[in-house]
């Protein structure tokens, strides 16, 4: 078995319960929890959780939606009166967390632990505390310098005590969200009688309609948000068929366009139509082809992803291998597109479905490039697999009093713009950026991979899966090489920065490269040799020849893999 993810104490975690027998969810839901206490400066309990699992003995790959719904009292509307048309930081962004929910169904449906066994490390962690890292310093001491943390008393007085950031090496317990987990152990322990789907299920219910809700809407009111005991009750993480795409006869699965997942998938379907080995790893011929090619996807994805319960999204269309071939006739081999490309029209290769009319084209709006998130992959003895993107950071809303946890305000990846697809409506998911992936070879698992960072992950997921499906790399070496990433469309978080022709390329490509593709047109920024923009890739890689497994994960933050 073997596991990787964005913390090390977090894949200890996950070890650990594999080491007891546990399978991929057990230890993925376990290690997933774990990221919620070690990182909570991008990951919460009650923040998001999307997840795809694969099942060897139901011979099923499933994904589950851990993505919150805005509340019934939230409106385009509300916020063009009550707002001055602005999502503003803080509850007003909340919606329902999903996190809680999407762990407990993964385990409940696919695990074969109770919560009480893959929780403890989690609650070992937030009751007894752990040494702060210094990436854990420096993210706390931006949090305080941003402003609005420094007007949440409940977020102080979990991570700031005396008012500053812990220093690297402090020992930061988080004891609310530690009885949080006791509380929920305890719901379990007296529903034992019902079996463990029965406990588990007990356990939900007192965190989605029992105390904890109550707690939770009672917080968010409080600061003046619109989360109802009836949002609450009515959410369900959903179970759903992966988005299915394939290059050179590796199949690769990601969750549907309520997330940008499909975004990598539509990449790869376009280069398949390259010899990009030919062309050379990290040539200027390769970056300037996968950067004009995740253009044409990231325009589909403006255009067309939303939430499907809302909205019609072509997803065969824009998933289909003649889609793809027609997008590629829109890329110059010559020159760089200045801007976001317009989007394709994929409704003739939709079977029953009409053309609709396209999102107005962006005008350049500045602001930040946001990047939270985690990541963890397992694979098991028996071949199971699990890969999750948990995210929501404590930066973005304040900690719930009394519970040690941030909820969900993952309504800022959602545009005001009533003709958007991603438009605000009560009870609509918004458009995710964390996406979870898989891989398989011959209908066996080959590689789960995944990475935080907003808008760059699926770009670096893409350059993950080539260096090893084209390159020969091996996965440490894949998530280790120099990464590209491109910024010219707008980004998912509100007010949704775009970029025209702006390209985030590591210090670490060769200077003739970047001269080249300056001349092509790339408007590059030269980051750091090792940035923590260009995310943090975990993955691991079944020798399905051999039986062996070889995992990998990224120095440019904290992850970490073990397995034997």
């Amino acid at each position: 078995h073997m596991i990787s993810t964005g913390h090390y104490l977090a894949t200890a975690a996950g070890y650990r319960i594999l080491e007891q027998g546990g399978n991929a969810t057990d230890a993925g839901v376990a290690a997933g929890i774990a990221i919620n206490v070690t990182l909570p400066q991008y990951t919460s309990f009650g923040g998001v959780a999307p997840i795809i699992l694969h099942d060897v003995e139901r011979r099923e790959t499933v994904t589950i939606s851990g993505l919150g719904r805005w509340p019934k009292a939230a409106s385009i509307d509300y916020f063009r009166r009550h707002a001055g048309g602005d999502l503003p930081v803080g509850v007003l962004r909340t919606v329902t967390p999903a996190a809680a929910d999407a762990w407990l169904t993964a385990l409940r449906l696919y695990g074969t632990m109770t919560f009480e066994q893959v929780v403890t490390p989690a609650l070992e962690l937030a009751e007894q505390g752990f040494p702060i890292p210094a990436s854990f310093h420096r993210a706390l001491a931006g949090l305080l310098e941003g402003g609005h943390v420094a007007g949440w008393p409940s977020t102080l007085e979990v991570f700031f005590p005396g008012g500053k950031p812990p220093a690297p090496g402090d020992v930061l317990a988080q004891r609310d969200l530690a009885r949080t987990f006791q509380r929920l152990i305890q719901v379990e322990r007296d529903n034992a009688s019902r079996g463990r789907e029965g406990a588990l299920q007990a356990a939900r219910d007192f965190f989605y309609r029992g105390e904890i809700a109550e707690e939770m809407v009672r917080f968010c009111q409080e600061q003046g948000g619109l989360l109802t005991m009836e949002d609450l009750d009515e959410f369900q993480a959903k179970v759903e068929p992966p988005a299915v795409g394939s290059y050179k006869g590796i199949d690769v699965l990601t969750c549907g366009p309520w997330c940008q997942g499909p975004v990598s998938v539509e990449t790869l379907h376009i280069l398949e139509g390259y010899d990009l080995k030919g062309m050379g790893h990290n040539s200027p011929e390769y970056l300037h082809t996968l950067l004009e090619v995740l253009k044409l996807a990231f325009a589909d994805r403006h255009s067309y992803y939303g939430d499907p319960d809302f909205v019609d999204v072509p997803l065969d269309g824009l998933l289909s291998k003649a889609y793809a071939a027609d997008r590629r006739n829109a890329i110059d081999p010559g020159r760089a597109c200045p801007e976001m490309p317009l989007s394709g029209d994929p409704w003739p290769y939709q079977q029953g479905g009409p053309t609709a009319e396209k999102v107005a084209h962006p005008e350049p709006v500045s602001g930040k490039l946001q990047a939270d998130t985690s990541y963890v992959c397992v694979v098991d003895r028996w071949g199971n697999a699990f890969s999750a993107t948990p995210s929501d950071t404590a930066g973005n809303a304040p900690v719930a009093r009394g519970l040690g946890f941030a909820i969900s305000a993952r309504g800022s990846q959602t545009w005001l713009d009533p003709d958007h697809p991603c438009a605000l409506a009560p009870g609509k998911r918004p458009r995710l950026t964390p996406n979870p992936a898989m891989a398989f070879k011959d209908g066996r698992v080959w590689m789960p991979f995944g990475t935080p960072g907003g808008d760059v992950q699926p770009q670096s997921m893409v350059q993950l899966f080539l260096n090893v499906a084209e390159f020969g790399m091996d996965v440490q070496q894949a998530i280790e090489a120099p990464r590209v990433s491109t910024w010219s469309f707008p980004n998912s978080f509100w007010p949704h920065a775009y970029e025209p022709g702006l390209v985030g390329v590591e210090g670490r490509i060769h200077p003739d490269t970047l001269a080249e593709l300056e001349r092509r047109g790339h408007r590059l920024d030269v980051w750091e040799d090792w940035t923590v923009r260009m995310g943090c890739l975990c993955a691991i890689e079944v020798d399905q020849a051999r039986g062996g497994l070889s995992a990998g994960a990224d120095p440019r933050r904290d992850g970490y893999a073990i397995g034997r």
